[in-house]
């Protein structure tokens, strides 16, 4: 690689924009393709040198472009973290859990690299390695958050591209040892013309979705509870006939009793996550009462000093006799609403992507077990769009910690259970419901640690597939069982 004799121009340029990091998105599943081989490679050299790349986030449209425009031996990066591509390539399953790798942007200063004001395939795009052509890049625009902030004329600028010839070093991907990946002593050297199959020791990834839960690695929990009025529509739970709305608000309140017992150690209650509670209907408003109204993220401790109100509740307990209704004493945090005359579900989604926004800056460099968000509807959200959710639900499931991407659970309740669906394995098993399908695509597709679990609700059991996290037509034992699935907690016993 040779140094731009002029990098100090650009390098004022950068300073100027406050640019310290260039971005490239990928699938967790190829980071080890990508360790184990020393860097990042275009998909024409990987192509060429017999790469694997488990999920690639290019289709066959895109690589037709890249040939046309002679930039198939070129690595993409841009300025964003929310480039629009990768939404494109979640919706089109390509990648299901995306990360962000951080690039140094002294990529820039090698002579061979290229600049395009915008996608470099898109027509009308300039792209070129001089001074000028970098100079070119509508700097305010590609540093908005995102792609929609900008006036139409000024999008296409938003996904303007620095593009490096043929490989990317791990010296350049400054992340890179953020996913408990073991990184060889010496990354791979960039291979020499010729040679076929670079030659790699054996890398051993650590598994994602494995992380131990402890007070300096916490998790977090949101619970996204629709209000709107098709909730006063009436179901049993326990023999007792309620509102779903009542029904749900026992169900969330008896998990999130279970989530704080779990923190209770030698007379303390440890903060092992953060648990927030949404309701939305036609506004989006904490769901807590009492002390902690108003508030969203809230510690474990914090709940179990500060109940609301108790009741007295009828309960399936377990005895070596069998299974019994028992009246039993409950503490309740939140209420039942069924208030609401619209179902505003993507401000909801917006108020979790809010939230973890900001727990992230803490939590995103660490092993941390990924947050994980169950959403409870009884019906279709409403002013929006289909397309409007996916981004927002995208947008949600490429947030992501060392250990994991988040994980969005969209579980549809009914007051009984014909044509239940849950953790499909394929969409095919909608039978063509509609808003399943919906609800499919929004949904978190599965890691394999939950199959065990998801195996007795289904009665069926295949290791090796993955499961999509919805539901469909579920009644109140249902959600009770997927409420339980859906928080699961690896925590550390001494810790």
């Amino acid at each position: 690689m040779s140094k731009r004799n002029n990098w100090q121009e650009f390098q004022d340029i950068l300073d100027r924009h406050h640019i310290t990091k260039l971005y490239h998105f990928t699938d967790r599943d190829n980071l080890e393709s990508i360790i184990q081989f020393g860097g990042l490679y275009s998909w024409a050299d990987c192509v060429d040198k017999k790469i694997p790349i488990p999920k690639p986030g290019g289709g066959d449209l895109s690589r037709s472009l890249d040939r046309r425009s002679g930039l198939q031996h070129y690595v993409r990066t841009s300025f964003t973290q929310q480039h629009p591509m990768m939404y494109v390539a979640m919706n089109e399953g390509r990648i299901s859990n995306p990360v962000i790798l951080e690039i140094d942007p002294a990529i820039i200063f090698e002579e061979e690299t290229r600049f395009s004001d915008m996608n470099a395939t898109r027509n009308g795009a300039h792209v070129g390695g001089t001074l000028a052509d970098f100079k070119r890049i509508h700097f305010n625009s590609v540093k908005a958050q995102r792609h929609f902030d900008l006036d139409d004329d000024e999008k296409p600028y938003f996904q303007a591209e620095v593009l490096m010839k043929n490989f990317i070093p791990l010296k350049y991907i400054t992340n890179i040892e953020n996913f408990g990946i073991p990184i060889p002593a010496q990354s791979a050297p960039r291979p020499t013309v010729g040679l076929t199959t670079p030659v790699q020791p054996a890398i051993q990834a650590k598994d994602a979705y494995t992380a131990q839960i402890t007070r300096n690695t916490p998790t977090a929990f949101i619970f996204l509870i629709d209000q709107s009025v098709s909730m006063s529509r009436m179901t049993k739970l326990n023999g007792e006939d309620m509102t779903l709305a009542e029904a749900v608000a026992r169900i969330v309140n008896n998990q999130i009793r279970e989530l704080v017992l779990r923190c209770i150690k030698t007379n303390e209650v440890r903060h092992y996550y953060d648990i927030a509670v949404i309701g939305y209907s036609h506004k989006v408003y904490s769901g807590w009462n009492g002390e902690l109204s108003g508030r969203f993220f809230v510690s474990p401790e914090e709940i179990n000093n500060n109940p609301f109100r108790k009741i007295v509740t009828r309960e399936e307990v377990r005895t070596r006799k069998g299974t019994s209704v028992k009246e039993v004493e409950k503490v309740q945090w939140i209420e039942p609403r069924c208030d609401g005359n619209w179902t505003h579900m993507h401000e909801a989604f917006e108020k979790a992507k809010d939230l973890l926004a900001d727990w992230m800056i803490d939590h995103h460099d660490k092993d941390c077990y990924p947050p994980t968000i169950i959403n409870i509807t009884d019906g279709q959200f409403n002013h929006t769009t289909v397309e409007h959710m996916q981004q927002e639900a995208n947008e949600l499931k490429s947030m992501f910690t060392n250990d994991g991407n988040v994980l969005l659970f969209n579980i549809h309740i009914v007051p009984g259970r014909d044509n239940r669906v849950v953790f499909p394995k394929a969409k095919t098993e909608l039978s063509g419901n509609q808003y399943g399908g919906i609800l499919y695509d929004l949904s978190s597709l599965l890691p394999l640690r939950y199959n065990q679990d998801i195996a007795r609700v289904r009665d069926d059991n295949d290791p090796n597939v993955r499961h999509v996290a919805m539901a469909v037509n579920a009644d109140m034992s249902t959600l009770i069982q997927l409420m339980d699935i859906g928080t699961p907690t690896n925590i550390s016993k001494n810790k």
